[in-house]
């Protein structure tokens, strides 16, 4: 998938793509797509974000150049259409990505303040996009900062983007005024962490031991842990297709690959085996 980036001012979602020459992909001018006006086709602005964002946080006198990276493009439509609406939010999305490879490009074309980094990306997935911005992460005078923003809140990957060097993870459920106040405070070099993960990054640090391996867990991809989670959680397979952006075909084919890695049989099995490695 070829995403583009909206410089949009602004900031309502555009109804059609824009085209240019040269430029990375991602980056102003570049021609790749650029979403529809808002996330299932409502209008930019509409989302439950929106009204957040209008009325909750004190942006005047604030502003944050945003590069968004996430591989769903209608969840990169969404929260442009509602938190990029600069003249009211203060945050300028500036750039979208949808795999590791256009992430490192559009984020070293446009220097962004913030970027909302998704932690599952193809391509080696968020903690190769901050190994390979470790220099921009590191620049005394213009830092690029890294916030997670992912449907995942598993402490793996929470430990995994803060080791990596992430200021701070947020899970999707994330309301607007608050996803906005996070990335002003990441701007500002604060960490911010929804509520209960906090707990799963100080445990970490806290810790000199490193984690034993699960050898079996290990065999699982990104996606399959995160279906067999939801699985375990008793959700059923369109929850799960609408939370994790997919088709309840892939769902199915995913639990498939799970049960056949794993050697278990059907779903009460699987959540018996990620009862007992504390993965629910």
């Amino acid at each position: 998938m070829n995403d583009g980036t909206r410089n949009t001012g602004g900031g309502t979602s555009g109804t059609s793509g824009t085209s240019g020459t040269g430029g990375a992909p991602g980056a102003p001018g570049a021609g790749a797509e650029t979403g529809g006006a808002g996330a299932a086709g409502a209008p930019a602005g509409s989302g439950p974000y929106a009204a957040d964002a209008a009325n909750g946080p004190e942006t005047a006198g604030r502003h944050a150049r945003v590069v968004l990276v996430d591989d769903h493009r209608m969840f990169r439509t969404g929260v442009q259409a509602e938190i990029g609406q600069t003249e009211t939010t203060g945050v300028e999305v500036v750039g979208e990505a949808a795999d590791v490879d256009q992430a490192v490009t559009v984020i070293t074309a446009t220097r962004p303040e913030v970027v909302l980094l998704d932690v599952h990306l193809p391509g080696g997935g968020g903690v190769e996009v901050l190994r390979r911005c470790s220099a921009l992460m590191a620049d005394q005078e213009r830092p690029v900062r890294f916030l997670a923003l992912s449907v995942s809140d598993a402490a793996e990957d929470v430990i995994g983007v803060i080791r990596g060097g992430a200021r701070g993870y947020v899970t999707k459920t994330i309301t607007g005024t608050d996803l906005i106040n996070a990335v002003f405070r990441v701007k500002e070099g604060d960490a911010v962490f929804s509520p209960r993960l906090a707990g799963f990054v100080l445990d970490a640090f806290a810790s000199t031991d490193a984690p034993p391996v699960d050898e079996d867990l290990d065999r699982l991809t990104q996606r399959e842990r995160e279906v067999l989670r939801l699985i375990a959680r008793g959700y059923a397979y369109k929850e799960i297709a609408k939370q994790l952006f997919i088709s309840v075909k892939t769902v199915e084919s995913h639990v498939s690959a799970v049960l056949r890695k794993l050697q278990l049989s059907n779903r009460h099995e699987l959540t018996r085996w990620a009862t007992a490695r504390r993965l629910v």
